[in-house]
């Protein structure tokens, strides 16, 4: 293995780590380097970004979620076939769940598990001298974890840049480029994120343009420089992150059903599963061929009236459900229920598979890590085993149903919180987004 890798980081999110993730990565391309991307943490959107732009699958690194042998697979599977293996960070660098260190979720984690560099991106629009002292506490909180340089956002002009840098020299940490204040920098945003990189019309253009702004103001070479040889290798007898529902997956795959982890994808395959993708929105039911059906999460909620009206899709599904096992998770649960009431207070049916109803008016986020003991035998295991995961939406239950609860979750800290989702025959629903078998 050659590749040599780095973490994108900043003190606090919203600071411009997936445009400056982006931005190295097309410039790492324009220049012909092999990239490949990786993402802390459960995020399911900024992945598809650093996808587009290499041109190769993203992978996430949860110290949370995942045990290590699996952290250190899937980051030597990422940086098998690439020069430069680039993960961007979530939230403040050692934010994280109140977990013993190693298995807190947070970026520091991963920095001090593979041994990387990190590269902090720090906003300075509001501030000057004082993102030296900021940079000093970040340099030193954890013996661990290694600044190797600092990226300024959002820098007003040549004299606030000098400020700045001057402050941070006495440090003897490297600046490693600067970006403009420039609002068309910001990439658009919705209720769980940025706005999905398929609904982008010219994604191609903005990568262009982020190259060509890295060009600019990074200093690539001192950047490659800074990067570590990731000296990882694929443990033996690594375990599957969750085993393959089936053998033939029929796999929802389209606007509404985009966030299912590529991870779990890859590991079904190398089981030897078979990924079956339809479109519920172009009314396409599961296909025939298939023995198992799996509703991923996403933005159902935009979508609800062309849901409400695919009848093929519902019919077909349905008559899946008698024989053959069917799981939504998140967004592929709520489509699963009895009815769901869009933004604008507008009620449709769903497929009435499970027993609840859901709202996007009545909204109240539900944000955090999960552990799930499985109350009965289903596609994501055997009873009573654990799956560790996340939650992360807006929608609200308007009726509970009363189906047979799905899983006892409780929280990152292990609180018990409810049993969560509904199991009805062969169907079964969560909030929850699997990630691993907690081993």
């Amino acid at each position: 293995m050659t590749a040599r890798g780095l973490i994108v980081a900043a003190p606090q999110s919203g600071a411009g780590k997936t445009t400056v993730t982006l931005a190295l990565l097309a410039a790492l391309e324009r220049r012909g380097i092999a990239a490949r991307a990786a993402k802390a943490g459960p995020d399911y959107i900024d992945p598809a970004f650093h996808a587009a732009v290499t041109g190769a699958p993203c992978v996430n690194l949860d110290s949370w979620a995942m045990p290590p042998q699996l952290l250190d697979s899937l980051a030597a599977d990422a940086a098998a076939s690439a020069d430069a293996l680039v993960i961007e960070g979530v939230m403040g660098l050692f934010d994280g769940a109140a977990a013993p260190p190693g298995r807190r979720g947070a970026t520091a984690d991963l920095a001090a598990h593979f041994g990387l560099p990190v590269v902090l991106v720090i906003d300075v629009a509001r501030q000057a001298q004082s993102a030296a002292a900021l940079l000093r506490g970040f340099a030193t909180h954890d013996p661990r974890v290694r600044i190797a340089g600092v990226i300024l956002n959002r820098v007003g002009s040549e004299r606030h840049r000098a400020l700045v840098a001057d402050a941070i020299g006495a440090l003897d940490i490297p600046i490693l480029g600067t970006l403009p204040r420039e609002a068309g920098l910001t990439l658009p945003e919705r209720h769980l994120g940025l706005v999905q990189a398929g609904e982008h019309a010219d994604l191609s253009t903005l990568f262009d343009r982020l190259g060509k702004i890295a060009d600019a103001h990074f200093d690539l070479d001192a950047i490659m420089r800074v990067a570590a040889p990731l000296a990882v290798a694929p443990p033996a007898g690594t375990h599957p992150p969750l085993p393959p529902p089936g053998q033939r997956i029929a796999l929802a795959r389209d606007e509404a059903f985009s966030f299912i982890y590529p991870h779990l994808i890859n590991s079904w395959r190398r089981a030897g599963a078979d990924i079956l993708p339809f479109s519920p929105l172009a009314d396409e039911p599961p296909p025939e061929q298939a023995d198992c059906c799996w509703l991923p999460g996403g933005y159902p909620e935009l979508h609800a009236e062309q849901l409400a009206a695919a009848r093929k899709f519902a019919h077909g599904l349905r008559n899946f459900a008698q024989t053959r096992p069917v799981h939504g998770e998140c967004g592929g649960y709520m489509v699963l229920g009895e009815s769901l009431e869009d933004a604008a207070g507008q009620r449709h049916a769903m497929t009435g598979l499970l027993g609840h109803s859901t709202s996007f008016a009545k909204r109240k986020l539900h944000l955090g890590y999960r552990s799930a003991r499985l109350l009965s035998d289903n596609t994501l295991g055997r009873a009573g085993s654990t799956v560790r995961g996340h939650e992360f939406h807006y929608a609200t239950l308007t009726a509970a149903g009363d189906d047979e609860p799905f899983a006892e979750v409780a929280d990152s800290e292990g609180r018990v919180l409810e049993k969560s989702g509904g199991r009805r025959g062969h169907v079964s629903g969560t909030f929850f987004h699997a990630i691993a078998v907690d081993l």
